[in-house]
Parts: structure tokens; C-alpha cells; sequence
């Protein structure tokens, strides 16, 4: 398990107590050596003990036999770990599994992309949904869905990864669930300045359904299928994103709204909101491709042309009214 934050952390636990044996790698020795110590990520869930059946390492050459790898990383890290993993040369029968949300700036490529491009003769599967790390790791019912490159191993993963209180379904094509789980964090932010701003349950329903629309039309340009945005990955976890106290990127959109900056929104969250880096990358792709996006226009001119929260809202209100179909 490359990563020890806590989404990585919530899949060992559940993992290791299915019987599996866990090796969660984490980059920063001290707090890799604190967590031995501890068996708490108290930062991100606390009151959730790691089995003893997980060990931990900050060593990336102790993850080279493994059969699966998963990247659970933070997006902008991906490449540089993917890197210096491929110098320890990992087992060349591995399968790769991208649990990572997000589209990498610049070049506009989702994560398996990445991982691919770095392992091009190894089998690449992504998982994304639904799937609050807090509520996975306390066991709590949850969906995901899961691909791969090879579409005999997605059964195989679906087997020994899914649980009871994990349900996995199998999907036919990454590209969408990648670009739902990517998208939906930067919509997440725009909920959030809604709650922040006191704009009501009408207003961020309204929201949430034409962020749909904009995830759809940015998607399907950038390869993914449509019936994809209208499953887990898709709608499924832009809902949960945007209502749920549990995601990081409603939580810093709110706190964007009342006045918070960036580095205090990131203090406060003490781990990565993923639709801040995101929001940047959405923006770029969708000058790239064309495609009208402005939900995710307005989430960039928060973030990066330091854009009053309230004016935000207010533009996208005044837009001129329009067909719902368009």
C-alpha cells in the first residue's frame, strides 16, 4: 500500500482484518515510525487501530515483491513515488491498483495513465466511488467500482478485495471512473462555499444536478463513456462528496466561503483536499477540450484569482437561463 494517509490507512485496516497481509509504505520516516508505535492514524481516524497484521515501512524496496501494489498517494505526488518505485524494479507479475482521485496538471492525464506510463508491461486496475475513508475503516456499508486493463483480473480483484461491508462492483472502462472520483472533489468545494455562504438544501441540490451536467459534458470529451458518470464513481460519489461532514473538500470549500485562506483551509484539514490541485487541472482541460464548464471555473477563480466567494455565486447566477439539456 503506497500511502500512508488516510484513505491508504482505511483500506489496510479493512484489508488486513479479511486475513490479508498489508505492507503501508508512508514517505516520512518519523511518522511512520510514531503510527509502529501507536497503531493510530489519530490525525485521520481516530479510535481506528491498524491490525497487527499491517506492517509499516518509509523503505519503498520492501514493497517490491509484492503481487498488488495500490497507490494511494496524494495526486501530485503519484509521479515522483511512481518513479522511485520503478528503480527498485518491483515484482514484474504485479498487478498496480490506482485508489487515487485526481487529474494530473499540465497534462491533463488521470492517474492510471501515469502509473502506466511509468509500468507499461504490468496490468493496471483503478478503484474509486462513494468511499469516505472514516466510514470505511469503522466498516460501515460502501460501494466502489473497479477496473482493469485487463478485464479478467478486475473478477479476480473483485474476489479478494471485495468484503461484506465493502462491495465492489466491476466497470468496464477507467477513463470514467477516473474522471468522476477526479471531478466530483472539484464540485465538492463549490457545495461547499454554498454551506459556507448559508444558500440552502435548494441550492446546493441545484448545484450538485448541474455539476452532473458539467462532469458528463468535461468527461465524455476526455474519454470516458457516459453511463459511466451515472454510476457509483460518478454520480454516486459526487453526492457523498458534496453533502457528506466526512469529505475534505466541502469542508475546505465552507471554509473558503467564511474567509479562511488556502494554507489555513490546508492546517485545519491536516491532510489534502484534492480538488484544490484538481480544480486547476479541470480548468486547463476544459480550455483544452472546449467544453463549457461553469461550476468548475468559478471553483478556479476561488482558488487561484482569489475571487470573493459570494461574487462567485452570484455569477453563476446571473448566467442567462437555458434549456436543462444543454
Amino acid at each position: 500500500m503506497i500511502g500512508a494517509g488516510g484513505w491508504g490507512t482505511a483500506l489496510s485496516v479493512i484489508w488486513a482484518r479479511q486475513g490479508h497481509s498489508i505492507l503501508l509504505w508512508g514517505r516520512n520516516r518519523s511518522r511512520i515510525e510514531k503510527l509502529q508505535r501507536s497503531r493510530e492514524k489519530r490525525a485521520y481516524l481516530p479510535g481506528v487501530n491498524l491490525p497487527t497484521s499491517v506492517g509499516l515501512t518509509s523503505e519503498l524496496r520492501a514493497c517490491a515483491d509484492a503481487d498488488l501494489i495500490i497507490f494511494v498517494t496524494p495526486s501530485t505526488a503519484l509521479r515522483e513515488t511512481a518513479a522511485l518505485l520503478r528503480e527498485v524494479t518491483i515484482n514484474p507479475d504485479a498487478v498496480l491498483l490506482s485508489c487515487i482521485k485526481g487529474i494530473e496538471y499540465g497534462t491533463g492525464k488521470r492517474m492510471s495513465e501515469i502509473v502506466a506510463e511509468m509500468f507499461p508491461k504490468h496490468p493496471i486496475a483503478v478503484l474509486s466511488g462513494p468511499n469516505l475513508a472514516a466510514e470505511v475503516s469503522h466498516e460501515l456499508p460502501t460501494a466502489t467500482v473497479l477496473a482493469c486493463t485487463r478485464p479478467e483480473f478486475a473478477a479476480n480483484l473483485q474476489n479478494y478485495l471485495g468484503t461484506p461491508r465493502f462491495r465492489i462492483y466491476t466497470g468496464e472502462e477507467l477513463a470514467g471512473i477516473e474522471l468522476g472520483g477526479a471531478l466530483k472533489n472539484v464540485f465538492a468545494i463549490a457545495a461547499g462555499a454554498g454551506d459556507g455562504l448559508g444558500l440552502g438544501d435548494n441550492s446546493k441540490a441545484a448545484l450538485v444536478t448541474r455539476a452532473l451536467a458539467e462532469m458528463v459534458r468535461l468527461g465524455t470529451k476526455m474519454g470516458g463513456e457516459l453511463r459511466t458518470f451515472y454510476g457509483l464513481s460518478g454520480v454516486g460519489d459526487l453526492i457523498a462528496t458534496c453533502f457528506s461532514r466526512h469529505s475534505r473538500n466541502r469542508r475546505a470549500g465552507e471554509q473558503l466561503a467564511q474567509g479562511r485562506s488556502l494554507n489555513e483551509i490546508a492546517s485545519s484539514l491536516g491532510t489534502v483536499a484534492e480538488g484544490i490541485p484538481t480544480a486547476k487541472s479541470a480548468y486547463e482541460c476544459a480550455r483544452k477540450f472546449q467544453v463549457d464548464t461553469p461550476i468548475i471555473d468559478q471553483v478556479y477563480s476561488l482558488l487561484y484569482q482569489q475571487k470573493a466567494p459570494a461574487q462567485a455565486m452570484e455569477e453563476l447566477l446571473r448566467r442567462d437561463q437555458k434549456a436543462e439539456t444543454t
